[in-house]
């Protein structure tokens, strides 16, 4: 796996994975009153935080994106 997530995208990637993760249990939203919202929200969290941690996004590579300047 070659890096293609440049410190930008990293940091917005971690943030909205940490807001992800929080929100079905700190927000009080009804729409997490569902347990598949919540599970879509969990994992929607950590595969932002993963990413944002392997500094490597699957979709980038398919579409050839790279918003890392190596």
């Amino acid at each position: 796996m070659t890096t293609n997530l440049g410190t930008i995208d990293r940091v917005f990637r971690l943030l909205l994975g940490i807001i992800f993760l929080a929100a079905p249990f700190v927000s009080g939203l009804a729409m997490f009153e569902s347990s598949t919202a919540i599970i879509i929200s969990v994992v929607a969290g950590i595969v932002m935080v993963g990413t944002s941690v392997m500094k490597f996004c699957p979709l980038y590579r398919v579409f050839g994106i790279r918003t890392c300047k190596i």
